[in-house]
Formats: structure tokens, sequence, C-alpha cells
């Protein structure tokens, strides 16, 4: 099995911690300059409940609009136990901008305690803002490569996994049983030829969200890096200039998966955001669904019995094209300039540590955990269904925090030209290798 790219997950792993315990918004913008503000004490929460003060309050941003209620109620719980501490979280993602926003709170001297972080490129970007997280007591419980994404050189950990994910095609099995699909698709021809008996039975096969540059730009356009032999290798030929992506054999044939997905798409998928889409396969409006295990609790509040699973992204008829996309997506970082660094690190080691932690993480927010002491018996059948590949090796990285800072933005400009027919495919390639060289 290939490496998790330049996260180096092993998804081995963790089949492994599943089996003895019986899943973007996010650009590589550059990070800001410090905003100036004086160190504190690390020790301030502790010193204040010491003296029976006021709680200190921490300030967590973060990106996952899917969890947002549920992650309020998880802080309930957290404050009720540690009276001391207050935890104030704002979301901001799906069709906004994250990583802009959170670079706007940092130069206006508003940094916030706790953020996300993307890792690898994105973490020496903004290594500045992060507190080292290595003598955390959470770091033993790792699973094997869940944490190289935030490691440095100096061999210090700079955040902590949110969770795994993967992601690919999620499919309705009623609707593909309505349409007389028996055999599940690996290939694009066989992707092909069950979108089109879905059509033929008057289901529309997909819900495209062209509309948010995160789903074509950065998930979808993963796909065909991810599918190179050694992608780690290729984003470093492409950095060298030994290898070019309108001369890729990969990104060639990735044409005919974006062409399927346009033609069998639901009406106005450029103008379809993130909540439309999941919406519309959630009810059942159409039955292809690019996402991931995040979607779980979207899909649950609108049809908690929806049955689905999960398909590859061929890019062709190769058997290595039966492979989903899996690995560590994004990090939960500290910020090293903030007043309540303890504090901070008090709550990150609670949600992976406690009873009530881990069981929002796995039962409510339908994570696959990134540690070996979380209980998984309650993961989701979507989640098992992850789970599956991983320990069939029929994964590919996440790796699009490798790319350039902004080139996902830029990929996704190209595809959404070419998706409303107003360029071709030489162009779209032409764009992105454009796009690499002046942003590398």
């Amino acid at each position: 099995m290939k490496k998790i790219g330049m996260l180096g997950v092993s998804m081995v792993g963790l089949a492994m911690a599943v089996s003895a315990c019986g899943s973007n918004d996010s650009t590589n913008n550059a990070a800001p300059a410090a905003s100036g503000s004086a160190s504190a004490s690390t020790g301030a929460s502790a010193a204040t409940a010491a003296s029976g003060g006021d709680p200190v309050t921490i300030k967590v941003f973060q990106l996952k609009v899917e969890i947002a209620d549920k992650f309020e109620a998880m802080v309930k719980e957290f404050e009720t136990e540690h009276p001391d501490i207050k935890v104030v979280a704002e979301t901001v993602g799906g069709g906004t901008g994250y990583m802009d926003a959170l670079k706007a709170k940092f130069a206006a001297g508003e940094g916030p305690d706790i953020f996300n972080n993307g890792g690898a490129k994105e973490m020496q970007l903004w290594k500045e803002h992060l507190a080292d997280l290595s003598d955390q007591p959470w770091v033993s419980h790792l699973l094997p490569g869940t944490g190289d994404g935030m490691k440095d050189t100096d061999g210090k950990l700079y955040g902590m996994p949110m969770n795994m994910e993967g992601y690919g095609y999620l499919y309705n099995k009623d609707l593909f049983a309505k349409a007389g699909i028996t055999e599940l698709p690996k290939t694009l021809t066989e992707l092909q030829a069950a979108a089109q008996k879905l059509k033929d039975a008057g289901i529309a096969p997909f819900a495209n969200g062209f509309a948010e540059w995160w789903i074509i730009g950065s998930h979808f356009t993963n796909v065909a890096f991810g599918q190179q032999e050694d992608p780690a290798g290729f984003i470093q030929q492409l950095n060298d200039g030994t290898a070019t992506i309108p001369s890729n054999a990969v990104f060639k044939q990735f044409q005919n998966l974006m062409d399927t997905t346009i033609k069998y798409s639901n009406d106005n998928p450029l103008t379809t955001d993130y909540n439309t889409q999941v919406t519309l396969f959630a009810s059942g409006k159409a039955a292809m669904l690019q996402q991931g295990n995040w979607v779980e609790s979207m899909i649950g509040d609108i049809d908690a019995n929806l049955n689905y699973g999960i398909l590859p992204m061929p890019v062709g008829d190769e058997a290595t094209s039966d492979r989903i996309v899996a690995g560590v997506p994004n990090n939960w970082a500290v910020n090293k300039n903030s007043e309540h660094v303890e504090a901070a690190k008090t709550f990150l080691d609670w949600m992976v540590s406690s009873a009530a932690g881990q069981k929002y993480m796995t039962e409510e927010f339908g994570f696959i955990p990134a540690f070996d002491n979380i209980p998984t018996d309650k993961l989701s059948q979507l989640s098992q269904d992850i789970v599956a590949y991983s320990k069939e090796n029929k994964t590919i990285p996440m790796i699009w925090t490798s790319w350039p800072d902004g080139a996902n933005k830029e990929f996704a400009a190209a595809l959404q030209e070419y998706s409303a027919g107003k360029i071709k495919w030489d162009d779209v390639l032409n764009k992105m290798q454009d796009s690499w060289n002046n942003l590398k």
C-alpha cells in the first residue's frame, strides 16, 4: 500500500486499531505575521482556578460546519467538568473561506486560542503561531503516521489530528437497487453504465456542488494526484520541473471522470453549494454525492434512515481505480501567543481522553479516530466501509496540503470554466501547470 503522501498516514494502523477495539474547507494561504501581542503565562488558567477567580475563556475557531451544533453540546459537557474554563466556539466553513477568515483574525490581533491547520506545507506557513504539543498525554495514543503532517524537522509536534476521513462517491443503496444496479461500479466504464441506468430510471445520478472551490479544486483534483504511482514523488517532480501536468497520463485520463460527472449531473451544478448538494443526496433527489464521512451528521438530520455507502472515484478501468481517498484532513492547533495555552491544551486532551469527548467524536461527529485509545465499535456503517477499504489497501492520499499556496482555488476556477463549456481540457491542464509554476 502507498503511504498517505506527505502526510505519511498509515491506514493499516487504523484498521489494526479498529480490529483491536472491536473523514477543506481550507486553502494554504500564507499565514500573517505575528500580531505582536505579548505571550502570556501558559499557566494562566491554572492560576485562575487556584485563586477561585472567574473562569478563563478560550476561543475555538473551527471549520467543520456539519458538527457545529454538536460541538457546542460537547463544549457544555466540558465546561461542566471544568468550571474554571469557558469555551467559545466559532465555526466558519462550507461556502466561506476558513483560512482567509483565520488570517484576518490574526492580522487584527484577534487570533483564537485553538484553530485548525491542514498540516504539511500549511503547517510550515503557520509555524510561527503554533504551540509545541509534543509533551501532551494523547501523543502516545496516536495511530502510526497520523501526526506526521504536523511534525517539523525539529521532531516537535505542532498539532493534534482532528480525525481520519475518507471520501469518494457516496451512493444511495435503495436508488441503485431501484435502477437495477446489482454490481457496484469499480471502474470508470462501470460508473458510466451505472449512471446511465440511474438516468434511465428517472433518477439524477450525481449531486455536484461545483460552486464550492474546495469540492472541485481540492477534493476532486486530489484524485488525479493520488492516483499517481508515487504521489509525493510526482509533486516533487512538478516542483523541480522534471514533470508537468499537461504531459501526465493520469491527468489526461482524468478528463473522462470530469466529463462523466458533468453529463450525469444535477441541474445547475455551478451554482450548487455544499449544503444544497448534500441536501439533494440526503433527500433522495440524487443517487451519488462526492463527499466523505464528514457529511453523516448533515445527512442524518435530513434522513436518519438513509441507506448509503461509498464508492471509488475511478479515473480509468485499471484495477487501481478501485480506491477511495483517505487520511488526516485537518488538525487542532494551539496559538502559542494565547494567554491561556494550558487551558487550550486541557480542552484538546479532554476531547480525546474523556469518555464524553470520545463519545462525541465517534457517535455524534461520526469521526474515525486517529487514536488507539478511542473505542470504534460504535462507528457508523459508512466509517466501517472506509475502514474496509483501508484493510484491503484500497486508498489514495489526501495530498492537497502539499500543493503550492492557493493552487487549489486556481484549479477550481479552471475546472469551473471547463464545466461551463468555456475552455477545453488541454486549457485546463495548461492553466493548472501555469498555476503551479507561478505559486510553487
